[in-house]
């Protein structure tokens, strides 16, 4: 999924009461496995001038780039996270690894070539489902198409949820992140 689907899926799922002690962690876990891309993609698109079929073809799968991704997206270092927010009594932490955990969830059925190591860096399994969220040699057109659904539903369920102000903001710069997504992608690699 994009980051932006597991932003609105995990609200569904763990944040639908408008606090923001709630909604923070809740919107943190849900983008930080994927920080690392964001990192990866400025430095070898704006920094480094890569055009995008070698940033995706070459550079995502050096092992210095997985390596990073991969400890951001490992389920037994989130564990551990949610192991020590348990004992420390902390919702925040809870919250926000257990976004962590319900990101990568998301992403585990929805990856195929560029598959992460979730249990990194203990193995360097990899799951590579049948099914893509972006290659339409996997399905990715139809998974794409679902997802836009489930953002569009799932934006108008929260932001009829959240009453206040800055929860319907936050909403709304969800959905604002969501389209500028698929404009940048449409006018990049379309």
């Amino acid at each position: 999924m994009n980051t932006p689907a597991h932003v609105v899926v995990n609200l569904l799922c763990l944040g639908r009461r408008d606090q923001s002690q709630i909604l923070t962690p809740v919107v943190l876990g849900a983008v930080l496995p994927d920080a690392p891309m964001f990192l990866f993609y400025f430095v070898e698109k704006i920094i480094l001038g890569k055009p995008e079929r070698i940033i995706w073809t070459q550079s995502y799968y050096q092992e210095s780039w997985q390596n990073l991704i991969d400890l951001f997206n490992s389920v037994p270092l989130m564990l551990v996270g949610l192991l020590i927010s348990v004992w420390v009594n902390s919702q925040v932490g809870g919250l926000l690894f257990t976004s962590m955990m319900l990101h990568v969830l998301g992403d585990l059925p929805l990856h195929h070539d560029d598959a992460h190591r979730h249990f990194f860096p203990f193995s360097d399994w990899r799951f590579r489902s049948p099914v893509s969220y972006w290659d339409p040699n996997y399905y990715g057109r139809i998974v794409t198409q679902l997802e836009i659904l489930v953002v569009i539903v799932g934006c108008v369920i929260l932001f009829r949820t959240y009453k206040s102000l800055p929860g319907k903001i936050s909403i709304g710069l969800i959905g604002a992140c969501y389209l500028v997504y698929f404009l940048y992608v449409f006018k990049v690699w379309v």
